[in-house]
């Protein structure tokens, strides 16, 4: 862990190793929609950046910036740690993670009782209970990731009782805003797709055949692109309208009515373990966390090189995997730091990206997979398939370009 005004080029430790029967994996507390208590969006599913959040790149170092590769040592450690964060205390689950899991269930609250009061007939589906409903979901995205990284210093069957609840949730509120967000896109794309500007070409010989070319192509995309941005509507307006119907009846479930009571206890009350074991793991966070950041470092030094030529779909997984556990090392540093790593911003952003892509390629591939649609139809969104995996490798370069610990992207 780092304060977030140091600076660190870090390499991850090489028997840091990703594990998924804890969580760290896709089952892990931020899992994409759709996929169920045990699992983490996410998605994943599908969120916005979480509030507080703002664009900003790495602090001036309050000191001499460490060798590249070489952790910084944390005072009073008689060694190195993971990425070299200079602490002048131990934080404890007492005086750091219980004050965090309280605050978290008092914003879960609040939003609770926003959302019902904005859900109210007269205002039902305003824009109201949409952000209330985002604020709901941070709150459960940071409390399960921090059971999740925090599980010793806490009743290990407590947390991860209510870790797979709260993932449960949030996969159930994230669908309706991840379809939503995935039809703007794609229509706007399509739009912009087949609009009139015509790219310039080289040389006037040139210019004339690429003309004709673009013409041609601009003429049977204009028409196809009207049918296929009619047809994602119908498709993902009715998963959309499916996923509020859900959600709906999720909230007002016996199941999500005892998440709340959990909720609401955890805002006065923060279990702690039993056993000497426990309360030894619960006397300092630093070894959680720098494991969680270890576990992210290994992760993103394992992506795939950014020369491995055409984009392959097989690949998305190693990168949701780092979105993943981007989240839960921004959460412990949230607990451990008492803030947010302004240089983990830009990079999460650009993952955020990444997932939206790669769903919105996915809707228009699975859109062109339609019986029996016209060829004008099929190819406007075999076109939009293909932009959308476009921006899959922009995201990917724009992680890289923004991704602060540089030797962790040139590790073999």
């Amino acid at each position: 862990m780092r304060r977030p005004d140091q600076q660190t080029t870090t390499r991850p430790a090489p028997e840091a190793t990703l594990g998924t029967g804890n969580g760290t994996g896709p089952a892990g507390p931020d899992a994409a929609p759709g996929t169920g208590p045990a699992a983490q969006p996410a998605a994943p599913g599908p969120d916005t950046p979480p509030a507080g959040a703002r664009p900003a790149g790495p602090g001036e170092p309050s000191g001499p910036p460490a060798a590249a590769g070489t952790p910084a040592a944390r005072p009073g450690s008689g060694g190195t740690g993971s990425a070299g964060a200079g602490f002048t205390g131990e934080p404890t689950a007492e005086g750091a993670l219980a004050p965090y899991l309280r605050g978290q269930a008092a914003e879960f609250l609040r939003s609770l009782r926003l959302h019902h009061e904005y859900s109210a007939p007269a205002d039902a589906g305003g824009h109201g209970a949409a952000e209330a409903a985002r604020a709901l979901r941070r709150a459960a995205r940071r409390i399960g990731g921090s059971l999740h990284t925090f599980r010793a210093a806490l009743d290990p069957h407590w947390a991860d009782q209510l870790r797979g609840e709260l993932a449960w949730l949030t996969g159930i509120l994230a669908r309706e805003h991840a379809y939503a967000n995935r039809l703007a896109r794609l229509v706007d794309a399509l739009h912009l797709l087949s609009g009139p500007t015509l790219p310039a070409a080289r040389g006037a010989r040139a210019a004339g055949e690429a003309a004709g070319a673009d013409a041609q192509g601009r003429a049977a995309l204009g028409v196809g692109a009207a049918r296929a941005a009619a047809l994602l509507e119908r498709r993902l307006t009715l998963a959309r309208t499916r996923s509020h119907s859900a959600a709906l009846q999720a909230l007002g479930s016996s199941r999500f009515h005892a998440i709340a009571d959990a909720v609401a206890l955890l805002a006065s009350e923060v279990p702690a373990p039993s056993g000497h074991a426990g309360r030894a793991a619960a006397a300092s966070l630093l070894e959680p966390a720098e494991l969680a950041e270890q576990r992210l470092l290994t992760a993103v030094a394992a992506l795939p090189p950014d020369d491995t030529g055409p984009y392959n779909e097989a690949q998305d997984a190693a990168w949701h995997q780092a979105r993943l556990l981007l989240r839960l090392h921004r959460y412990a540093h949230e607990v451990v730091l008492g803030g947010a790593d302004p240089g983990l911003t830009a990079p999460g952003h650009a993952l955020d990206l990444h997932r939206d892509a790669v769903e919105a390629a996915g809707a228009a591939a699975a859109a062109a997979r339609t019986p029996r649609i016209a060829p004008a139809t099929a190819y406007a969104l075999g076109v939009l398939h293909a932009d959308q995996r476009h921006g899959v490798e922009s995201a990917r370069a724009a992680f890289r370009e923004t991704w602060p610990y540089a030797t962790a992207l040139a590790a073999p």
